[in-house]
């Protein structure tokens, strides 16, 4: 048996310039791609969002080291978060109506603690839930109650806050950390400065952010306004969470129309 000899053009059929670009993962990571890749995190998202037929979310941070059976304050702020997904899922507009559109469903960051509990409730009221992951240092893992066609990850911070923010009718805040305050005070800083549309934001637990947070002396030292303070408010539960976004005019039933996101 002879050995069959090389190709004339096997240098060639070899080379990395010889990839589609788009099988290239050497091309597609380097960095004069970052915008590529920026465009494409963007992207995947969106297709799959508008597949499902989402037109607006309700998100809900929360800390990722709240447990079920854990210490203190953490049972009751885990079965909040699961009760808020539940009843925002079926009475905010989760489920398709006869207009084809879903309205209000439940997206958290996926990951463990409040975000799992919400996208717990959101799978025991029979409705989707989105979990919007990142890729981090320590590998987060999704949750197990987020729908698995609408579990994402994303590279870059900046995207996900893009996706979760877009699409947001409302914003429910659980007790939390850096991260949790990062979101806050994204939402809060877009609503103030007018680049996102005006949406209810929630705080659940008064007692805890007052005691994290002192925004009255940002007033008092002239950092914000006395009308920033009404950019949100404080509920006791998820029943009260739930309150104070229809107070404040959140959009319940979908009506026909496009399933177009939000401008931020």
């Amino acid at each position: 048996m002879t050995d069959t000899p090389p190709r004339p053009n096997a240098a060639q059929l070899a080379s990395p310039s010889y990839r589609l670009a788009v099988l290239d993962p050497d091309f597609l990571l380097n960095p004069s791609m970052r915008g590529v890749r920026f465009l494409l995190e963007f992207a995947k998202a969106d297709e799959a969002l508008r597949a499902w037929q989402v037109r607006s979310t309700i998100v809900v941070f929360g800390s990722a080291r709240v447990r079920e059976d854990g210490a203190g304050r953490h049972p009751f702020w885990y079965a909040e978060a699961r009760a808020f997904g539940r009843i925002a899922s079926e009475r905010g507009g989760a489920f398709l109506g006869r207009s084809g559109i879903r309205d209000n469903v439940i997206a958290t960051g996926g990951g463990p603690g409040i975000m799992e509990a919400a996208n717990r409730g959101a799978q025991e009221a029979g409705a989707p839930s989105i979990g919007f992951n990142i890729m981090l240092p320590h590998e987060q893992e999704p949750n197990a109650y987020s729908t698995p066609e609408l579990t994402f990850r994303f590279h870059y911070f900046a995207m996900r806050k893009m996706h979760l923010a877009m699409r947001a009718n409302a914003l429910v805040v659980f007790p939390g950390g850096f991260g949790t305050l990062d979101e806050l005070f994204e939402l809060l800083t877009l609503r103030q400065t007018g680049k996102a549309p005006v949406i209810p934001i929630v705080m659940v637990d008064e007692a805890y952010w007052r005691s994290v947070i002192n925004l009255e002396a940002l007033v008092e030292a002239g950092m914000i306004g006395p009308a920033d303070l009404g950019l949100f408010r404080f509920a006791p539960d998820a029943e009260g969470a739930w309150a104070c976004l229809m107070e404040q005019g959140l959009e319940q039933v979908s009506a026909p129309g496009s399933a177009a996101p939000k401008d931020i």
